[in-house]
């Protein structure tokens, strides 16, 4: 038996427990992992609360990401006591994920564990830092760089966001940060924005071109603001959009694409191939501060992921949720 957060549905909708569940209920896999460390991300506060269509099959454990030892393996590239780190692939929507105590996978969706980081740092990490390292370099590879002028980064508070603001940061761009909470201006400064701008100039109906401000943008809202940032972007600008925060939708028009030339490039980090990832996980361990990570990261006891998942959804939670599962294994 072994501890795991288990999300079931009934005439109710979706209900969350910390449950005791049998190994035998492990979904297919070639390699079993003891799970060291997971985190609590936006897309598994939406499944936990069931505040929006994540899960796909029942019952679900969440759980995006984990990093721990591998116990068991039948895939060629891994053995017991490798060290692995997950991240996305469906992993807490179509198939058990990490906020448990044990996790079978396919080993092709394992990476290894990145030097210098420990697992704790993957998680501090965790699937947010990682898409934002792939939001940094999609600009890069668009050629979007640091004397071209300011790169805004939206929901900067968040997890996604906050590796943004430190990763731009340290690689030489002038970063503006976009947030909807004021008292984060000096986390937000900490982490190396130049500036801190509000949300709410960004959240209403805006001109379908308004006057040229970035050279580019990490955004994770979505909808509206997405709009307002693709009509301010300054000619060949370019904006990596990752998430949804904000909706869904984009109220936008084809002017800044047509007349500005300026580009929508969509970032994924779920089904995202091996070579980039391990790509990313190369990059972040070159260009992330570690002495970042400690002030961007709170940990959060395994029995308080549900509560914490609440939080999440209300755009409370600052920085990256980390969760302990068994950190001696790390």
């Amino acid at each position: 038996m072994f501890r795991a957060i288990l999300l079931e549905k009934n005439e109710n909708g979706t209900q969350a427990r910390v449950a005791e569940v049998d190994e035998s209920q492990l979904p297919e896999g070639d390699v079993t992992v003891s799970v060291a460390y997971s985190t609590l991300n936006y897309k598994d506060a939406l499944a936990i609360t069931g505040k929006g269509p994540v899960v796909r099959s029942w019952p679900m454990v969440p759980g995006i990401d984990f990093s721990g030892v591998v116990e068991a393996s039948a895939h060629p590239d891994y053995k017991p006591g490798d060290r692995v780190v997950l991240n996305g692939w469906g992993v807490g929507e179509g198939h058990w994920g990490g906020l448990a105590d044990k996790a079978r996978v396919k080993g092709d969706w394992l990476v290894p564990l990145q030097a210098p980081f420990t697992a704790r740092d993957a998680m501090a990490i965790g699937t947010a830092g990682y898409t934002a390292m792939l939001c940094v370099m999609a600009l890069e590879r668009y050629g979007i760089t640091p004397d071209q002028g300011d790169i805004l980064v939206t929901g900067a508070a968040g997890g996604v966001g906050s590796v943004a603001v430190a990763l731009l940061a340290k690689l030489g761009y002038r970063v503006v940060a976009m947030t909807g909470r004021p008292e984060e201006a000096s986390y937000l400064q900490d982490l190396g924005a130049a500036e801190v701008i509000p949300r709410g100039d960004y959240s209403e109906p805006g001109r379908p071109l308004a006057k040229e401000r970035w050279a580019g943008a990490v955004d994770v809202a979505g909808g509206q603001v997405l709009a307002n940032v693709c009509a301010s972007l300054k000619y060949r600008g370019a904006v990596a959009a990752c998430g949804l925060a904000g909706g869904m939708s984009l109220p936008a028009t084809v002017a800044p694409f047509i007349l500005r030339g300026v580009a929508l490039l969509g970032v994924d980090s779920v089904m995202c191939p091996r070579a980039e990832r391990l790509e990313a996980w190369r990059r972040l361990a070159q260009d992330l501060d570690p002495g970042k990570l400690a002030g961007l990261t709170e940990e959060i006891a395994f029995g308080d992921v549900i509560d914490t998942a609440g939080k999440l959804i209300a755009g409370s939670q600052r920085g990256r949720v980390v969760v302990p599962i068994a950190p001696k294994l790390a």
